[in-house]
């Protein structure tokens, strides 16, 4: 949940990536992408895109998973560099979700976790996230029926979720759903988000099918990827623009 934050923006890339060092963020990194991991089923080899990547935990991750081509994105031109210094095996690429660099069904699967609550259209990012898709797109988002919203979201005018976009699951599954997508799944994790041993009990009984967990994860299927052919390789046509702003994200 600390991924695409506001505030993040404002820290050192350096800064950033230690907080998924430290134990509450490990933690909390580590359940967020079991999840994500899991729905998605990808697949040894698979292509998969990472929008708004930040400093690249979930790139790194997805990429050590699936020893497949793994493509990170971002808009923090910054934040890119650190990522392409500290981990050169994904492919590291500034831009925005907005307008993706990649040709048509480029990737096996695409995410998106927590950016797109910081993006003032989403239902533009997640259009482009299908465009680029020939398989199954996950949106990580901040859930709104969560004892997190309650302690950090309700009402927060500063701090690190100044801004964000909170979704209850209901919502989550709608924008998804009128946009196309198949076959959609929504589950929660971090249901106590301190970190300690008592979250880390309840974590371990709470199902992810109860929706209150603070994290919101959503995947489905792009309409008709089981029988779409493969689009060429991302590698074709990246974009090599590095943006010196967010440009609304």
């Amino acid at each position: 949940m600390g991924r695409g934050v506001r505030m993040a923006q404002q820290r050192s890339p350096e800064a950033y990536a230690e907080w998924y060092r430290r134990p509450r963020g490990a933690w909390i990194g580590q359940r967020e992408f079991a999840l994500l991991r899991d729905l998605l089923d990808i697949r040894d080899g698979e292509e998969l895109l990472d929008v708004g990547c930040g400093t690249g935990y979930f790139t790194g991750s997805f990429a050590e998973a699936i020893g497949g081509p793994v493509v990170g994105l971002d808009p923090n031109v910054a934040w890119v560099r650190y990522a392409r210094r500290t981990n050169p095996g994904p492919v590291w690429v500034a831009g925005i979700a907005q307008a993706l660099p990649f040709a048509d069904r480029s990737f096996d699967a695409t995410v998106a976790v927590t950016s797109l609550c910081f993006i003032k259209d989403e239902r533009i990012a997640v259009r482009e996230m299908m465009r680029v898709t020939r398989g199954r797109i996950a949106l990580g988002l901040l859930n709104r029926n969560s004892l997190l919203w309650r302690e950090k979201g309700r009402g927060a005018d500063s701090g690190s979720y100044a801004g964000a976009r909170w979704h209850t699951p209901g919502e989550a599954r709608d924008l998804v759903t009128d946009l196309g997508l198949t076959n959609v799944r929504v589950r929660t994790a971090v249901f106590h988000p301190s970190g300690g041993r008592a979250s880390r009990a309840i974590e371990r009984l709470v199902p992810a099918r109860l929706p209150l967990g603070a994290f919101l994860a959503v995947v489905g299927d792009v309409s008709g990827s089981p029988g779409q052919a493969s689009g060429p390789s991302f590698r074709q046509g990246l974009g090599h623009a590095e943006p010196h702003d967010d440009r609304g994200q």
